[in-house]
């Protein structure tokens, strides 16, 4: 009797190694830091288009049911920093999870090539802290690009030296520096300032951007992602510095005084004029 007890003991003890061998090789090991709590897995808040840059709003997590998929991310800041920027591939439904395979990650080989639409370029755009809005632009958002020229020579009204003009509307950033191209600092350290902005242009934008740049300063202008295309394309006339300060509207330009000329008539002849 109890030698069959026995048996009947060792047997169910095999089977249960058995069952509990068969259950880690169908749920694999998570890291050891993580298994006292749910694994969250990197997904999207909100539905994104094939082709759209992900931006820091469109991050979130999902907290997973218990094996992890193959190729899923788990959540942390270095994950959302490293994704931040990266193209879709594929539309992705509220929720999806972000894996390798459906997006392009800015550095993967024909990135840039692969964000750009058929027949568009890409420029780059120099910038400070204060044009290029204080790192407050992320790839994907849509931007005006405006010219800021300083116009001096004689006769130009006082309330005209100084002028605004909207050289591109509508157009979508692809790239920030570098750095923010890889997505934000997960380092938790102030990021320098931004220095250069991708913009996918036409080719006639293209070349009205390089002649800009030559004018005078760049600023951009982000606009809301919610305006319609109507609206979003048009561009604002040109504004002077007449129009923002009421002193200026109040002067007026002086007298134009010119050089004297003199005109030679034979070697002994002379007439001078003057205004």
């Amino acid at each position: 009797m109890i030698v069959r007890l026995t048996l009947l003991t060792l047997l169910a003890i095999g089977l249960a190694g058995f069952g509990t061998v068969a259950w880690l090789d169908l749920h694999p090991a998570r890291p050891k830091h993580m298994a006292s709590r749910p694994v969250q897995l990197l997904a999207v808040a909100h539905a994104l288009h094939a082709g759209s840059l992900i931006q820091p709003a469109d991050l979130t997590a999902v907290i997973d049911t218990g094996k992890i998929p193959p190729g899923a991310v788990i959540d942390s800041a270095a994950a959302r920093s490293a994704y931040t920027g990266a193209m879709v591939r594929d539309t992705l439904a509220p929720g999806a999870l972000i894996k390798a395979g459906i997006v392009i990650r800015p550095g993967d080989h024909g990135f840039l090539a692969a964000v750009l639409h058929p027949g568009m370029r890409a420029v780059s755009v120099g910038v400070d802290a204060i044009s290029g809005t204080a790192g407050l632009i992320w790839p994907g958002d849509r931007v005006d690009l405006i010219l800021t020229q300083s116009l001096d020579g004689p006769g130009i009204n006082p309330g005209h030296r100084v002028a605004a003009e909207t050289v591109l509307a509508d157009v979508r950033v692809i790239a920030i520096d570098q750095r923010l191209v890889q997505g934000a600092d997960a380092s938790g350290k102030a990021p320098a300032p931004a220095r250069t902005v991708t913009l996918e242009v036409s080719p006639d934008q293209a070349e009205r951007v390089e002649v800009a740049a030559h004018l005078g300063p760049l600023s951009l202008v982000v606009r809301s992602s919610s305006l319609p295309a109507r609206q979003r394309l048009a561009i604002p006339a040109p504004v002077y510095g007449s129009q923002v300060s009421p002193v200026l509207a109040q002067l007026t330009p002086g007298p134009h005084r010119g050089g004297e000329i003199t005109v030679y008539q034979g070697p002994a002849q002379q007439i001078e004029f003057r205004p």
